[in-house]
């Protein structure tokens, strides 16, 4: 990807579209390092939203993956943001965390 001087944030959205195009067609191994690194550069410029969107693809690929633990530690972020800017998705993605954090068990 050519990176932008300045243009990071863009940078992580296209990271984060990609991830999802690799996940819908079952490259979780490409989709996983999209996502990992559309988190890194989220929380590299401070873009909450965005961190939150990468960490909740990521669990979802890790729950894939049956990395329940893993998978539930990074979807909490996005509730934790989801909750504290009152997200009407908050407790929707709250009850399908625990979902996932059940399974880790």
């Amino acid at each position: 990807m050519q990176r932008v001087p300045g243009r990071r944030d863009a940078e992580g959205r296209h990271l984060g579209s990609l991830g999802l195009a690799y996940a819908a067609l079952g490259d979780a191994r490409r989709a996983i390092e999209c996502y990992e690194q559309h988190a890194g550069i989220a929380r590299e410029i401070g873009d909450r939203r965005g961190e939150s969107n990468a960490s909740w693809n990521l669990g979802l690929a890790y729950e894939k993956q049956e990395r329940y633990a893993e998978a539930c530690a990074l979807m909490q972020i996005t509730v934790d943001f989801e909750r504290a800017i009152g997200h009407p998705d908050a407790e929707p993605d709250a009850t399908r965390l625990a979902e996932v954090c059940a399974k880790a068990k």
